[in-house]
């Protein structure tokens, strides 16, 4: 008779399946985070959202300014708005990634 295991639930089975897919393609496990890296990512992530605050201000005044002159002007800083968060997210994402790799940096 198979020993008594409890019983998996749906979140853990398809943790272990995304694990060995992984190992199938070769994908490095991931490491622990140094305490160092772990100070350094949340230093990356308080600068970001400081910048998305600054844009989102920012933002605010220009669009009611735009508004108030057409809405094709209030369309465009809706778009210049949304590349500049999006930036903002990929440069933090890249630089999360790249103290994952390499460890933190001086």
């Amino acid at each position: 008779m198979p020993e008594d295991k409890p019983l998996k639930s749906a979140y853990e089975i398809a943790i272990e399946r995304l694990r060995a897919k992984d190992r199938e393609a070769g994908a490095e496990p991931d490491r622990p985070l140094t305490d160092d890296q772990k100070r350094e990512i949340a230093r990356l992530r308080r600068e970001a959202k400081a910048k998305l605050a600054e844009l989102e201000i920012l933002y605010r005044d220009r669009l009611q300014k735009a508004l108030a002159e057409t809405p094709e002007k209030a369309r465009e800083v809706e778009e210049e708005f949304r590349r500049e968060r999006e930036r903002v997210e990929s440069r933090l994402e890249a630089s999360i990634a790249r103290v994952r790799e390499e460890g933190v940096s001086d």
